[in-house]
Order: C-alpha cells, then sequence, then structure tokens
C-alpha cells in the first residue's frame, strides 16, 4: 500500500491504465443493475409484475438516469459522482451525506446478493443446507465477499474485464435462456398459472400486500448512477447519457420477460426468493422435454458467477466516490490511500467489514427461514437507497432552479420546466415508496414482524447518523491531510 501522488502526470497514467470503452462501462453498469435477485419476487407477484415493471421503469428509472446523465456532464462534477453533484447544489454536507448513504447501502444488499449465490450453489450441490444452516450460509458468504475483496487489487480495468465476461456469462446468457425456454413453453402450449389482461394487470386495491409488492421493482432499478464516477475513465464522456439509456431499454426488458417467465410457469407457493430462479429454470426445462435436472445445474453455476461479478463492481464503483471524499479530509487520513493502481482497497476493506456486520445480524437473526433473511435484505437496501434518491433528485431541481448556467454537455430535457416537474413526480413516487418498504414482505410469519420493522428502522437511522457524527469531526480530517 501507497499513497499515490496527485500530480498531472500521475493522473493521466491512472487515467490511461483505466482507460473504458461505452460498451465497458454499460457491462460494468449492467452487472450493478441488471440482476435476477429480484426475479423470483416478481414472479410471486403475478399479473402485476407488468404493470410495477412499466411503472418502476419508465416513469422512475428512466428519469432518474437521464437526471444522473445530465449532472454527471456538468464541467467540474466528472468526478466523485453522487458526492459532487449534492455538494454542488446542496452544500457540502449533504454532499458528505448523501455519499456516505450510498456507499454503505449495498452493504445489507450484499447479503442478498449473496444469499442468491448460495441459494443456486445448495441447488447445483444437491446440498439444501447451505441455504438453511446459518453457520454454513455466514461461512459461505464470508469466503465470497473477502474472496472478491482480494480481487479488486487487480484494480478497475481488469475488474470490469471480468464483470464483462461474468455479465454476459452469469446475467445475460441465463436470462436470455430463460426466455426462450419459456417461448418453447408457450409455444407448446403449457399450462400457465396466469394470463394477461387488464383487469388482473393493474392492483385494484391499495392494501399492505399490494403495496409493498412495489418493493422490489424500485430496487431493481436502482445503480444507474453509481458508475458516475467511472466517468473520467470513459475515451469519450458525452457518451454516458447514451450508455444510461440503454441500460434502462435493456433493464426493463430483461426483467419484464424473466418475472413472466417465473411467474406464469411455476406455482406461487413454490418460489422461494433465494432459489427461485434456479428452480424455475429447471421447472421449464423438464416440461419442454430437456433434461432439467442436469442442465440447471450449469445454470446454477454460471448464475454463482454472474452474482459475484456484480458483487465486484459494488464494491469498486461507489468507493471511488468515497475515496474521492476521503482525499478531500471528509474521512481520517488513513483512507485516503490506494494501491498503485489507484485501487481504494481500504475503504473497499472497510466496506467489506460492515458488510460482515450486517450478515452476522440478519444470516443468524433469520434462523433457518432463508427467506425472511432474503426479504428484510431486500427491503432494508431499498429503503436506505431510496434516501439517496431523495437527496439527489432534491439537488437536481435546486441545479435547475439555481444553476441553470453552469456549462454541461447533456441535457434531460430541452425544457427547464419540463425536467423539474419530471423531477418532482420521480420525487413522490420515491417518497411514497420508501414508506411502504416497512411493511412486512408477504409470506413474513407474524412472529417476526417486529423484527423485520425493528431491523428496518435501525439500519436506516444508522445510514443516515453515521455520515451526520463522522461529518463534525471532519475540520481535524481536513487538518491532518
Amino acid at each position: 500500500m501507497e499513497e499515490i501522488n496527485d500530480t498531472p502526470q500521475t493522473r493521466a497514467e491512472d487515467k490511461k491504465y483505466n482507460r473504458l470503452t461505452a460498451f465497458k462501462l454499460f457491462a460494468m453498469t449492467s452487472s450493478m443493475v441488471i440482476s435476477v435477485n429480484e426475479l423470483a419476487p416478481f414472479g410471486k407477484t403475478g399479473p402485476t409484475a407488468l404493470f410495477y415493471l412499466l411503472l418502476a421503469g419508465i416513469i422512475w428509472f428512466i428519469p432518474i438516469t437521464k437526471i444522473s446523465g445530465e449532472m454527471a456532464s456538468v464541467d467540474g462534477w466528472d468526478k466523485g459522482g453522487i458526492f459532487t453533484w449534492v455538494k454542488g447544489t446542496l452544500g457540502e454536507k449533504t454532499g458528505w451525506t448523501a455519499m456516505f448513504m450510498q456507499w454503505i447501502h449495498i452493504t445489507v444488499g450484499m447479503n442478498t446478493m449473496m444469499y442468491v449465490i448460495i441459494g443456486a450453489l445448495s441447488i447445483t450441490f444437491g446440498t439444501p443446507w447451505f441455504n438453511t444452516t446459518p453457520a454454513v450460509r455466514f461461512g459461505l458468504m464470508m469466503v465470497i465477499l473477502w474472496g472478491i475483496v482480494l480481487f479488486e487489487l487487480v484494480g478497475i480495468k481488469k475488474v470490469g474485464r471480468v464483470a464483462e465476461w461474468l455479465f454476459a456469462l452469469g446475467i445475460a446468457l441465463p436470462v436470455v435462456l430463460l426466455i426462450i425456454c419459456f417461448f418453447v413453453y408457450l409455444i407448446q402450449g403449457r399450462p400457465v398459472q396466469f394470463t394477461l389482461n387488464w383487469s388482473n394487470m393493474i392492483p385494484h386495491e391499495l392494501t399492505g400486500t399490494t403495496l409493498v409488492a412495489f418493493v422490489p421493482f424500485m430496487l431493481a432499478f436502482c445503480g444507474g448512477e453509481a458508475s458516475a464516477p467511472n466517468v473520467k475513465y470513459l475515451k469519450k464522456p458525452s457518451q454516458y447519457s447514451k450508455v444510461m439509456l440503454a441500460l434502462a431499454a435493456t433493464a426493463i426488458c430483461f426483467d419484464l420477460l424473466g418475472s413472466l417467465a417465473i411467474g406464469m410457469t411455476v406455482p406461487k407457493g413454490s418460489i422461494q426468493n433465494s432459489t427461485g430462479f434456479v428452480y424455475a429454470f429447471e421447472t421449464l426445462l423438464n416440461s419442454i422435454g430437456l433434461p432439467g435436472s442436469i442442465l440447471a445445474k450449469i445454470i446454477g453455476v454460471l448464475l454463482a458467477c454472474g452474482v459475484v461479478g456484480e458483487l465486484g463492481n459494488w464494491l469498486a464503483g461507489p468507493s471511488q466516490g468515497m475515496f474521492e471524499a476521503a482525499k478531500e479530509g471528509y474521512m481520517p487520513k488513513y483512507f485516503a490511500q490506494s494501491t498503485k493502481r489507484d485501487v481504494p482497497i481500504r475503504l473497499i476493506a472497510l466496506q467489506a467489514l460492515i458488510v460482515t456486520i450486517s450478515a452476522i445480524v440478519v444470516t443468524f437473526s433469520s434462523g433457518e427461514n432463508s427467506d425472511f433473511a432474503f426479504n428484510v435484505s431486500l427491503a432494508a437496501t431499498t429503503a436506505q437507497y431510496l434516501i439517496v434518491y431523495i437527496v439527489m433528485l432534491v439537488a437536481y431541481i435546486a441545479l435547475k432552479l439555481n444553476h441553470e448556467n453552469l456549462k454541461r454537455t447533456y441535457y434531460m430535457s430541452k425544457s427547464k420546466i419540463w425536467s423539474i416537474i419530471v423531477a418532482i413526480i420521480a420525487l413522490i413516487i420515491t417518497i411514497v415508496a420508501f414508506f411502504i418498504s416497512f411493511i412486512p414482505a408477504e409470506g413474513t410469519p407474524s412472529h417476526l414482524h417486529g423484527l423485520y420493522v425493528g431491523t428496518m428502522i435501525g439500519m436506516c437511522l444508522c445510514t443516515v447518523i453515521l455520515p451526520l457524527v463522522i461529518y463534525h469531526y471532519h475540520d481535524g480530517f481536513k487538518n491532518k491531510k
């Protein structure tokens, strides 16, 4: 470990080594947004999945990606991501708080990803106790997590290259194959669990069950802005907005068809959140006359590899923004150092340590109920991340109202008024979804409702209070730079 000299020559060398193409950035960001983690919960919602996906994707996700594209294109805002954006409009204290919340929220979300990996491997190797024994589940999580931390040492260029392959083989390929099998299933005239029509696609009652079902759909579209700190490594930074638009279209198509493939072919009671994707694949393959038990094992391994790549990007992406904040004195000097390849490994290790602590709390408190651990991790991740989006959207509105003179290469819309209206609509949806996330997910045992809500409140409070406490001492950190 050594401290990097911040000279023009050093910055140029780092930039050359970590140079990204538009496709590489698309692959890295896709593996942070497009995921199979939420497809099983989507399938459980039945025909309303289509309504929720379109609502979250078109009315919320596309505006968010376009807003982040505009903010990232402002001159001087290409480094630091949401930290720089919010600091430039709402002040440094709010900017630091938003950056910290974005960085720490995924600590719980990583648990969800690792549960999917372990669930896939439990089916692949025929070892259900991987998923039902808390001590074994936790041990496997630690092997996965800290193994990825060590791999981060190779630098963002190689992480991006691996992410391309893992995304293609472990996320895109399984989902595409699932969709193809689904179409073959329909062509063969196999029975479906539900049909799509106007009467059942739109929820007619606003109950706790129907509202909380919307939560996973919000999380499915989170993360598009997390790779913004890497825009400085693009050969053509102006391509960032195009990458985000391509990502929006791809994510909507993948999630829509993937969720229908699971929901229409597997009985709702047979879908488990951590193993649902692989189980649905095996069911589909057997139904269309292929050896599902064998092929599903291969898919399970591919899926596990794909989610590992997703984890790697979530450790690397937000940490780049935190690294910029640490260099400016918002954290102790110890964290403002990196490797020769510009990898903020100390921050990544700190994040992994927080993941470990959250994994202990969630994994052991849930006992053998792996679905409870998955659901509470999913909901807590959503709630924490939605706080970040609330701050980001307020910052964008402030940008349009007070800083329209700042030069930028991309605008969400040529109309200032329309941009503000779209941002306000996205803000309202975000705030409503935040409060909905505290309702226990369907299927949560009644005796675990208190633990569910208590865990949610505790994690959200930590997310908001910790950055404010750290900021209280930031003057001392800056004096020691």
